[in-house]
């Protein structure tokens, strides 16, 4: 029994260093015999940060797997070394504890992995959303746009990113994107719809400022950004998206309120430039040194 219960113990050790060594060592040595320079760096493709969020989920559900399973084996010899050593009631007692504590640790790691992939799961709808907008936004390019996604914003203490800013000669445009999921409408509403009136978000079930607030707020944030850099005062119009919803407009507010195909056509020029070729090019330099930091 001895035995057995050391080879347990010792099994388990080994297979647990050489697992959790290899996933560290393959993770540190992921740049090696790169094709290209360790500086290259890529633009923010849409929804970059939510990848970069899944990956960290993926990695993280990785090593909570391991501990699951990790947990029976070191029960077990827990339980073999109270067979051997002890005996009576404080036999009973240790094996009880042993019970108890695989039990809740069970318990723990379940619930831990059903949270994250519930959160998982919101994070890739949110990825996807921004992706359906991404490609809505394609079609600008040819007009003489030029399209950014998933821009840092902030600073250290408040960091954010805005999903996508389109610059042109109509102006400067902050999309947020919204990707909600569809739920029961209650009576008199579609479950497909969003009604907005100027000021509120009408949800099949409820109302909310939500989106509109964070999508004012981060128009603002970037007409401050821009001034700053630019020395001038520029205007940027904020977009609210919604991916999959049909968006029925009965009221004009400060957040044009889309769905992701009518944004090529609600950003299109009518009337004068108010940004000319050179205005265009110094505000999209000024973008993409900020979203140029995609690493291999």
């Amino acid at each position: 029994m001895l035995s057995s219960l050391v080879f347990i113990l010792v099994y388990g050790a080994i297979f647990l260093a050489l697992v959790l060594g290899g996933a560290l060592w393959r993770r540190r040595s992921r740049k090696d015999r790169a094709p290209f320079p360790d500086n290259a760096k890529l633009l923010r493709g849409p929804g970059e940060s939510l990848r970069r969020k899944i990956i960290a989920l993926d990695e993280k559900s990785t090593f909570e797997i391991l501990f699951a399973f990790g947990i029976p084996p070191l029960v077990g010899s827990a339980l073999a070394w109270v067979a051997v050593h002890l005996a009576g009631s404080t036999q009973i007692i240790a094996f009880a504890a042993a019970l108890i504590g695989l039990i809740a640790s069970l318990i723990f790691v379940t619930r831990r992995l059903v949270a994250g992939i519930d959160t998982w799961r919101n994070v890739n709808l949110g990825y996807f959303g921004e992706r359906i907008v991404g490609e809505a936004l394609e079609p600008l390019k040819s007009q003489g746009f030029r399209v950014f996604h998933d821009i840092p914003a902030g600073d250290d203490k408040a960091p954010f990113n805005i999903d996508h800013v389109i610059v042109g000669p109509s102006g400067v445009f902050a999309v947020e994107t919204k990707t909600r999921r569809k739920g029961r409408a209650r009576s008199g509403f579609a479950e497909h719809e969003i009604i907005y009136d100027g000021q509120v978000l009408a949800y099949p079930w409820g109302e909310d400022r939500h989106g509109l607030d964070q999508a004012l707020r981060q128009a603002r944030w970037l007409q401050t950004w821009l001034g700053q850099l630019l020395g001038a005062d520029l205007a940027v119009q904020p977009i609210l998206t919604f991916p999959g919803w049909m968006i029925l407009r009965r009221g004009k507010g400060a957040v044009a309120v889309l769905n992701p195909r009518e944004i090529p056509a609600a950003v299109a020029l009518r009337g004068a430039p108010v940004l000319d070729a050179a205005q265009i090019d110094l505000v999209s330099r000024q973008l993409e040194a900020r979203c140029r930091d995609v690493e291999f």
